[in-house]
């Protein structure tokens, strides 16, 4: 008798096999059409923008700190959670909210967002979590929305031009102030927006984040410091626009011209000494009474 041979259905499909890498390949193709114009928006805001210049900083130091603690996160193991799609549904609600609404923030925190649930997907909860931080690190090199910025700036403008005044009449300067204009005898000085303080805000509050990760302290110290760093920002930008003003009383070119491209520089590093001394203080009366 010979072999009978059962003839193929023709109903029947061949599952193709697709290699691992171009699947791979592919899906970042996917999202690289999606956020290369959002990137691309962001990094020149970066580069153009003062008071977001920090954020050309973060992107580094994030994926240092993920590799540094590779060992960590490998140690885990890998296992695929579906808990993550959730994650990423909602960066992509929150990407498709701020296309439709052109509000470039939910666009840009969309990618941090899509990254960490991507991670959370592929690599699991424990992998994830190893990881937490440099995910939340991420997220603050997307600068705050216009909205925010201006109803923020306006408030600290004033503040600062009137506390300004205030220390420079204590100081015998002959000064005063109308709206976030000041007034001298020779001259006059506005506050702007890049002297209302959210530059140095900005950085120190990263600042505040990197010192707490690396000093290893507890959430509560973490907490604090991150607060604290706000009104710290706010008071070495009042010192910077008193001693702008004191300048200008006696030497009005200088302290408009050279002083006040310097002295941005330097009261952030004398902001960031004083904020690790502080950052040095905190996290050493947390463990003490821990």
């Amino acid at each position: 008798m010979g072999t009978v041979v059962a003839a193929p259905t023709a109903g029947r499909t061949r599952r193709v096999n697709i290699p691992a890498y171009l699947r791979i390949a592919a899906f970042v193709a996917v999202i690289a059409a999606l956020y290369i114009t959002v990137i691309s928006d962001l990094a020149v805001e970066w580069w153009t923008v003062d008071a977001s210049s920090y954020g050309m900083l973060v992107p580094p130091v994030a994926l240092f700190i993920a590799y540094q603690r590779r060992n960590v996160t490998l140690a885990c193991p890998a296992r695929r959670d579906s808990r993550g799609l959730w994650l990423v549904a909602f960066a992509c609600l929150t990407f498709l909210l701020g296309s439709l609404a052109a509000e470039f923030f939910l666009s840009r925190v969309s990618f941090v967002l899509l990254l960490a649930g991507l991670t959370w997907t592929f690599w699991g909860a424990q992998r994830f979590q190893t990881l937490l931080f440099p995910f939340v690190l991420l997220a603050t090199m997307v600068p705050l929305p216009a909205i925010v910025f201006t109803a923020i700036a306006a408030p600290l403008q004033l503040f600062a031009s009137a506390l300004a005044t205030n220390i420079a009449q204590a100081l015998g300067v002959s000064i005063y102030r109308d709206g976030n204009i000041i007034y001298l005898a020779n001259t006059s000085l506005g506050v702007a927006e890049a002297c209302s303080g959210l530059n140095s805000l900005s950085s120190l509050a990263v600042a505040s984040l990197l010192l707490g990760f690396l000093e290893n302290a507890s959430w509560k110290g973490r907490v604090l410091l991150f607060v604290l760093s706000i009104p710290l920002a706010i008071l070495v930008n009042v010192i910077r626009v008193t001693g702008t003003a004191v300048l200008a009383d006696h030497q009005p070119a200088f302290a408009v011209g050279f002083y006040h491209t310097f002295s941005g520089w330097l009261i952030f590093v004398v902001g960031f000494g004083m904020l690790w001394l502080l950052a040095k203080l905190i996290f050493r009366l947390s463990r003490a009474y821990a």
